[in-house]
């Protein structure tokens, strides 16, 4: 019997093809080949993926962790800037304590250094206040206003009007928008 590819020439020089046998098994054989090469392929590519997702949670787990170390830090020394301010208030009011117990020839110029050097200090605590968003509550002279100020109690006045601050007991301040302390006052009942 002749081979697939070859060609049968008959008398005339014509060529007549030949009747090719299918092949069953063996391309049944090249299919089964092919779908395990994808099959194969299909699975690296998962397990690639399925790495490359585990790397990935894995990153998210330690970032996760990172940043709550992070913010424990953070909420633990929050305070860190604050208390430095105070620092520089108790060192001012060291050196006023030693020129108020320094001995010195004339006591009222020791007494007017010894308050010199307290209002320097409130000054100093009070511009450190202000820069983490503490400034006073304006009362006195204003309308008596129940949400930021306290009346502790009642006084005629023939110069402040009626329900206005005639003075404070105690000052009252403000926390960037939340009042920290209402002012203590006491309110005029007019004359």
């Amino acid at each position: 019997m002749p081979e697939e590819k070859d060609m049968l020439q008959d008398d005339a020089g014509t060529a007549e093809p030949e009747i090719v046998e299918p092949a069953g098994q063996e391309a049944t054989a090249e299919a089964a080949d092919q779908l395990t090469e994808e099959i194969s392929a299909i699975r690296q590519e998962a397990d690639e993926n399925r790495e490359r997702l585990l790397r990935l949670a894995a990153e998210f787990e330690n970032y996760k962790k990172r940043m709550e170390r992070e913010r424990d830090t953070l909420v633990k020394y929050a305070g860190e800037n604050i208390l430095r301010e105070f620092l520089v208030t108790v060192d001012n009011l060291d050196r006023a304590l030693e020129q108020g117990t320094a001995e010195s020839d004339d006591p009222q110029k020791q007494l007017a250094s010894f308050l010199q050097g307290v209002e320097l200090t409130r000054k100093v605590l009070l511009s450190g206040l202000e820069k983490f968003g503490v400034v006073p509550v304006a009362s006195v002279g204003q309308p008596f206003d129940p949400n930021v100020q306290e009346a502790m109690t009642m006084e005629s006045s023939t110069e402040v009007p009626a329900s206005h601050v005639l003075r404070e007991f105690v000052k009252g301040y403000r926390f960037k928008d939340r009042l920290l302390r209402p002012a203590k006052v006491v309110v005029s009942a007019g004359s």
